[in-house]
């Protein structure tokens, strides 16, 4: 008995030690994102992007510096890319501008930043920083928001900065497809499911758990295309696109309108703490209570023992993780 009990207690042992513990996970959107449709060369791109935005992140914890850098690294690498949609890479309004929003949280003491419906802040994300470590806010908006992100000294761009040719591209195909819907009005109430596509997807996100054993989370996106009236989706809202605790941290990507509803980010917290769920469970769970209400999307998360989830109910979802051991893994289709 004996024998078999020790026996027992090296296998448990051996599977401790072979688990892996993540320290940084991330995310670069979900949505109608098809191998069919991708050519190897972008897929390339993405791929090598996404492990740039990894290791510079990892760089930073393994310096010893915090959660907030980590992530703030990797996302101010993914803005600097026109791949994603977030920064440089950011979709167009109605009205043919670029109107950006982010979002930060630091679990040890729940400190939080976020900007929203910006214009000319080169990189969001700092700017959502800035807030959290430098003001009495959690969120600024509009002009005031670039007003103090000048304020603080952050770089400031033209408009004209965040102009890509592929974004600009979506915009008038997609009001294309919304004359068209328009005018089939006119004879029919119901139009081909192709016209419904959700246009959504390329929102930035990480989450990094440092060596003091505190999590960070953050979010930064461009938002919908042709979005109009100044709309703002979850990225910049506490507890919906972005949360952290002692526990957990997480960043959403989606249909923004369904995760600030379903307050999807703390919803992942609050069951792991209240229902003991574990974190595969708490958000694949919060991703399906989206799906039954209409929305699509999906969440990266990151709890105090280096377990990760990543689900999603689109096509695809550009993410990535990495160990403390400096071990990556990149996914981009279910």
């Amino acid at each position: 008995m004996k024998k078999l009990l020790l026996a027992s207690i090296v296998t448990f042992s051996m599977m401790i030690s072979a688990q892996k513990k993540y320290v940084l996970v991330i995310h670069g959107g979900a949505g109608t994102i098809l191998k069919t449709s991708m050519t190897e060369e972008k897929e390339n791109a993405y791929k090598d992007k996404l492990k740039d935005a990894l290791n510079a992140g990892y760089a930073e914890l393994q310096k010893g510096n915090s959660s907030v850098d980590a992530v703030a690294t990797s996302i101010i690498m993914m803005e600097n890319s026109p791949l994603f949609n977030a920064g440089k890479g950011a979709v167009f309004t109605a009205d043919g501008k670029n109107e950006l929003d982010a979002s930060i949280m630091y679990g040890k003491d729940k400190s939080a930043g976020a900007i929203a419906g910006v214009h000319t802040i080169k990189n969001p994300i700092k700017a959502a920083i800035a807030v959290m470590q430098k003001s009495e806010h959690v969120m600024l908006s509009g002009a005031g928001a670039e007003k103090f992100a000048q304020d603080q000294n952050l770089e400031i761009v033209d408009p004209k900065y965040f102009w890509t040719k592929d974004r600009w591209d979506g915009l008038q195909k997609l009001k294309q497809k919304e004359n068209l819907k328009t005018e089939k009005k006119v004879s029919q109430n119901t139009l081909p499911e192709s016209y419904e596509i959700d246009q959504k997807f390329g929102t930035v996100g990480a989450v990094a758990l440092d060596k003091k054993g505190n999590i960070a989370a953050g979010t930064s996106t461009g938002g919908m295309t042709n979005k109009k009236y100044g709309r703002i989706g979850d990225a910049p809202i506490i507890g919906a696109g972005t949360y952290a605790d002692s526990q957990v941290g997480i960043s959403a990507t989606g249909w923004g309108e369904y995760f600030i509803r379903a307050t999807a980010a703390r919803t992942v917290s609050a069951k792991m703490e209240y229902q003991n769920k574990d974190i595969k469970t708490a958000t694949q769970e919060t991703i399906d209570e989206i799906g039954k209400m209409g929305g699509d999307g999906g969440m990266i998360a990151l709890d105090k023992d280096g377990n990760i989830a990543m689900p999603f109910n689109t096509a695809g979802m550009y993410r990535g993780a990495i160990t403390q051991d400096g071990e990556i893994i990149i996914e981009i289709y279910k």
